[in-house]
């Protein structure tokens, strides 16, 4: 089925990938996709990750709302990408693969903004097409609602057969079975549990589409599974790809952003919520760390204050290496951030400092497990966190945190380990009474 939708040419001649972000992420989000499509032989040139500016959507899409992009400047923002994007390759055509959120830019720029004309495919991992909700009174004018106008449109018949999706262009969708937080009957997920949300577990779908079911992955892994990857690259190639390990490279080099939370980073009275902007005069530092203890193997790898284009790096890794972050800025903790080692280079190693907040100032060291990538299913996943099974946090049953946070009440530095389905990661608890957090974060 997925192989009889596709006629993308050849290896050598690959169309530009462009990869949308969901709903407050960023392009950091794709680093593991990236990877895979470069393991089975994509271009690394041919592969675009966005950033969009203020990456969070309005309460009401017809309201200006600070710091939140509405529909219009989403699909207006996708659509200066793309232009930039065949301009730099060449290309004619773009494949447009986009998570939950970013998936209403890709059909409003097919749809309305010409996006049809130059592009030949579209992949879409758990992209909310008929909304996260159809409640009357329930933020109707929101782009997740069902009953938006937004949504009415984009979801209204294109053609006698009912299909949703804009003629001409190769669509796939990917969804769960029953495990995305954000296509669920009851609205447990959105703060209202027990209330029908009007939407089942098959609202990704779109009919006219290939639609394809992944069981048991949740909201993220829709898109950053090896389940998706495989979908996505047999829809594009009409092929199983080679390998769905991320294949290692002897040389790698880093780099990415520093960015901040508000609506401008450097003022911390302008909000806690997320974006793409930035921090400029952040200051970075490197260090490779010991794989067991998570303490420091010397000074610092790199060293580096953040410019104007927020940009950090190329740093000449080593690939068999852990490292720790170390972000500081006026108004943010000085955030530790840990990694397991990175198998290939990426220019998409994104980084962001934390702010204590007022819940946590009591606590004597601060320690975040995240997992940018998915979320954590206690029945479906091994999970361990300072030894604890069940992490702070995370629910015995159901696909809906992503992070887990323990407050220690101790603030002797030591070391603090976490895994998540045979990734291991070490660091280093920090007092907190110097304005200081650790945080580990997952990679897979």
């Amino acid at each position: 089925m997925l192989a009889a939708c596709t006629t993308l040419p050849s290896s050598n001649e690959r169309p530009p990938i462009v990869f949308v972000h969901g709903n407050g992420e960023s392009a950091a989000l794709w680093q593991t996709t990236i990877w895979r499509f470069e393991s089975n032989g994509w271009p690394r040139d041919r592969l675009f990750a966005l950033d969009q500016p203020f990456p969070l959507a309005r309460d009401d899409d017809t309201v200006v709302q600070a710091g939140r992009s509405s529909t219009a400047d989403s699909m207006a923002f996708l659509k200066s990408e793309v232009e930039r994007v065949l301009r730099t390759t060449g290309a004619t055509r773009v494949v447009l693969i986009g998570n939950s959120r970013g998936g209403n830019a890709i059909r409003n720029y097919v749809q309305n903004g010409g996006g049809d004309r130059v592009v030949s495919h579209v992949v879409l991992g758990g992209n909310p097409a008929h909304g996260i909700w159809a409640i009357k009174g329930r933020q109707e004018r929101s782009e997740f609602s069902a009953l938006s106008p937004f949504l009415q449109q984009l979801n209204a018949p294109k053609n006698g057969d009912g299909d949703e999706v804009t003629p001409g262009v190769k669509w796939l969708t990917l969804r769960s079975d029953r495990n995305d937080k954000y296509a669920q009957p009851d609205g447990i997920w959105i703060g209202i549990q027990g209330t029908p949300t009007n939407v089942g577990f098959d609202g990704p779908a779109l009919k006219g589409a290939t639609n394809v079911v992944l069981p048991r992955v949740d909201h993220r892994e829709t898109s950053f599974s090896p389940a998706a990857f495989a979908a996505t690259w047999r829809f594009l190639t009409g092929e199983a790809p080679r390998a769905l390990e991320v294949e290692p490279e002897a040389q790698i080099t880093l780099s990415g952003r520093v960015t901040g939370l508000g609506l401008d980073p450097q003022k911390p009275d302008s909000g806690a919520f997320s974006n793409n902007l930035p921090l400029v005069g952040a200051r970075l530092e490197v260090f490779a760390i010991d794989a067991v203890t998570g303490a420091r193997n010397g000074a610092a790898a790199w060293q580096q204050t953040i410019a104007q284009d927020g940009r950090w790096g190329p740093f000449a890794a080593q690939p068999d290496t852990r490292y720790e972050f170390v972000l500081s800025a006026p108004g943010y903790a000085t955030t530790h951030i840990y990694r397991s080692p990175f198998p290939r280079s990426s220019s998409i190693v994104h980084l962001r400092p934390e702010r204590i907040a007022e819940a946590d100032r009591d606590a004597k060291a601060l320690v975040t497990f995240t997992r940018p990538r998915g979320y954590f299913d206690a029945e479906r996943d091994s999970l361990r966190f300072d030894g604890q099974a069940l992490p702070p946090g995370v629910p015995p049953s159901g696909s809906g945190v992503s992070s887990s946070k323990i407050k220690l009440a101790n603030d002797a530095p030591r070391t603090i380990a976490a895994e998540f389905n045979g990734e291991r990661l070490v660091g280093r608890t920090w007092p907190a009474s110097g304005g200081d957090v650790s945080v580990l974060e997952l990679t897979y």
